[in-house]
């Protein structure tokens, strides 16, 4: 134990080759992240000031709108200060607030995709119970539960890698991430170990819960003409977003192996940080592109807006 050493900071080494393109990483990650507020934002006002969308469905999607803004604000700030620099280094402490927040984040989004697939399952599979089950007081327990498992599974994480003893000070990364952190301690922790592989658990039935939702959707939908205009317009757009976080949680996972070692840097680094930009960049577009109700407020907004121009432009 007297060889341990309490080191203060990391330096993440995943910048180190970007050299005379740090400029242009700089303003393609900058205008980027401000696409990401501006979409997201934009989506959550127009549900929060339309009455005609206070619907579980709605109030879901915003809740995964504002999940997306959550887990960016870890990444983007920080990445775009390094992008500035020529030292990529982050305190122990940041790097352990940086890693919870990316990946509490990162589960909270599994966890409102699965209360999402079970008000979708309701809506098309009992839709005569619809209102008697999913009751304001159902939606509010189905998102705090949604939330505060996540948030305490990762904070428990944590807590269990805040007390390994770190033996080196270089993570081959973007950004800081619990496997990484694991890596450069002095012993391997079996603790830390065994809460993943009960997290990666609890999730896979989650997969599970989720498949098995859609599996009765499309069994019920395939039986009635209406009930496959009603999947393809507000089940379709779920299971696309459930398709682009698996694939970009998969592209983070992946990184990980020892195989990815022998992918070129900039490969490697594109891999993990795609769940950091696709989910929160796409998931307010696909929804407002593809559900009628959002479509019909979006132009609605837009009708009002050009009215006021015109006015303004010939009172």
């Amino acid at each position: 134990m007297g060889n341990f050493t309490t080191l203060k900071f990391f330096i993440l080494s995943g910048l180190q080759d970007s050299g005379v393109y740090k400029p242009l990483y700089f303003l393609l990650v900058f205008v980027l992240y401000i696409l990401i507020i501006v979409v997201n934002l934009t989506l959550i006002f127009i549900v929060a000031l339309d009455k005609s969308l206070h619907e579980p469905m709605y109030i879901f999607i915003c809740n995964l709108c504002a999940n997306g803004l959550y887990g960016t604000v870890g990444f983007y700030p920080k990445f775009l200060l390094d992008l500035q620099s020529d030292v990529h280094m982050i305190s122990y402490r940041w790097c352990l607030i940086q890693t919870y927040v990316i990946y509490s984040s990162a589960l909270c989004e599994m966890t409102v995709l699965t209360v999402m697939s079970y008000d979708r399952y309701v809506a098309i599979c009992r839709p005569l119970q619809y209102h008697s089950i999913l009751t304001p007081r159902a939606v509010i327990k189905l998102l705090v539960l949604a939330w505060t498992c996540p948030l305490l599974a990762k904070a428990i994480g944590m807590l269990l890698t805040s007390r390994l003893p770190i033996c080196g000070s270089y993570i081959s990364k973007l950004f800081c991430d619990n496997p990484s952190i694991l890596k450069l301690g002095c012993y391997q922790a079996i603790a830390n170990q065994v809460w993943s592989m009960m997290a990666i658990a609890v999730y896979l039935v989650q997969l599970v819960f989720i498949l098995i939702s859609y599996a009765n959707i499309i069994h019920v939908c395939i039986s009635f003409s209406d009930g496959r205009t009603k999947f393809s317009k507000t089940c379709v757009p779920h299971i696309v977003v459930m398709v682009i976080y698996i694939m970009t949680a998969l592209f983070d996972v992946f990184y990980s192996w020892d195989g990815s070692v022998n992918l070129p840097v900039d490969v490697r680094n594109a891999l993990a940080v795609q769940f950091l930009i696709l989910p929160p960049l796409l998931n307010p577009i696909i929804y407002g592109q593809q559900l009628p109700q959002i479509r019909k407020v979006l132009r609605r907004q837009s009708r009002k807006q050009k009215i006021v121009c015109y006015l303004r432009n010939n009172g």
